[in-house]
């Protein structure tokens, strides 16, 4: 009887609190309001802060002293601070679809559930979505781990005048979805050539043989293995419960830390947040010494890159641009005479936006 009194007793203390958080979320939801209708009287019409919510996860996860995990008292908060945002004005977001994909997973991982997803066939679909206003933000990959950069994301930033104003880094857990009830009905295998690529030696190991079918998205994969029991797609959970399917084999990525990176694009130019990078475009005349002439101005300024990558100019045979990323914000005084310098150095520099890096 002690037992059972000691279990209604630890009941009745989480009831208690149950009541308490919800009227705090309540109140953090009504002070949403005030602050939109605020913004509304100063004639601010941007509502969303993302410097403003990697600040409020990254105090989060400081504080975090268990037994949860830091990423689960993040993706609640996450979620508080999407509807209370959503209190103020929804927000619509773009991102290259269809349903079911990892960009959707990562748009709902950085912006949360309480938003309006839009899923478009193609990355310049999402550019022109954004840059037309019919989308607030969108979310595109931009490189992944194992299989290397999405020169698609890449190319559109030459003519787009948008800017990058946020990052997702989203693990990818491939599964073997499938209507059959097992690996030895399996005749075909479709996914995106790169979930594919991921996946090679798993497949050479379990499934040698089988006819290897690429398709456009791994959610397009299972959509189109949904009623055919011979044929599985390679895709995440989120396009298994969405079509229905089996997952015959879960976690079939060859590497462990697959990663993909996605950017938040957007009209919104971000705000420091103590912890961003900021993201450039240079080119410079083909000639002996370019590249170092061009990445100078960063160690004279003690900047630090993180990442660079070369992409075809398009504007002359054998002419290339270099998408640089650094560590740090244009409002920072080295970031900003860093790239003052470049700017006398280079033929072209184009900032594509500062921005908090991906929490978590």
């Amino acid at each position: 009887m002690s037992n059972d009194k000691s279990l209604k007793d630890l009941r009745a203390r989480i009831d208690e609190i149950d009541e308490q958080l919800h009227a705090l979320i309540n109140q953090r939801a009504e002070l949403a309001q005030q602050t939109a209708a605020h913004k509304q009287a100063t004639g601010e019409t941007v509502c969303y802060r993302p410097e403003r919510e990697a600040d409020i996860l990254r105090r989060v996860i400081e504080r975090n002293q268990g037994p949860l995990p830091d990423d689960d008292v993040a993706r609640i908060f996450r979620e508080i601070m999407s509807a209370c945002l959503a209190v103020e004005t929804p927000l619509t977001i773009a991102f290259l679809g269809p349903e079911g994909t990892f960009t959707q997973a990562a748009a709902l991982k950085h912006f949360g559930h309480s938003v309006n997803t839009v899923p478009l066939a193609a990355i310049d679909e999402v550019f022109r979505e954004v840059e037309a206003g019919n989308a607030d933000f969108g979310v595109v990959p931009v490189e992944n781990s194992t299989e290397g950069v999405v020169s698609h994301t890449l190319d559109m930033f030459l003519n787009s005048n948008l800017k990058i104003c946020g990052e997702v880094e989203f693990r990818i857990h491939h599964h073997l979805l499938s209507a059959a009830d097992s690996l030895a009905d399996i005749k075909t295998v479709i996914s995106h050539r790169q979930s594919l690529a991921q996946c090679r030696e798993w497949l050479a190991a379990n499934l040698p043989g089988v006819e290897i079918m690429d398709v456009s998205s791994n959610a397009e994969a299972a959509k189109r293995v949904a009623g055919d029991p011979q044929a599985a797609a390679i895709a995440g959970s989120m396009a298994a419960e969405l079509y229905g399917l089996k997952i015959l084999a879960g976690n079939i990525e060859d590497s462990p830390e697959n990663t993909t990176r996605f950017l938040i694009i957007g009209s919104l130019a971000a705000g420091p947040s103590g912890n961003d990078k900021t993201s450039f475009v240079v080119s410079s005349a083909n000639r002996p010494g370019a590249l170092y002439r061009l990445l100078q101005p960063l160690a004279r300024h003690d900047v630090s890159m993180s990442r660079i990558e070369s992409r075809p100019s398009r504007k002359g045979l054998w002419e290339y641009v270099f998408f640089v990323d650094v560590e740090g914000h244009i409002a920072d005084a080295n970031v900003q005479a860093a790239v003052s310098d470049l700017e006398n150095e280079a033929g072209l520099l184009k900032l594509l936006g500062s921005y908090p890096k991906a929490v978590l």
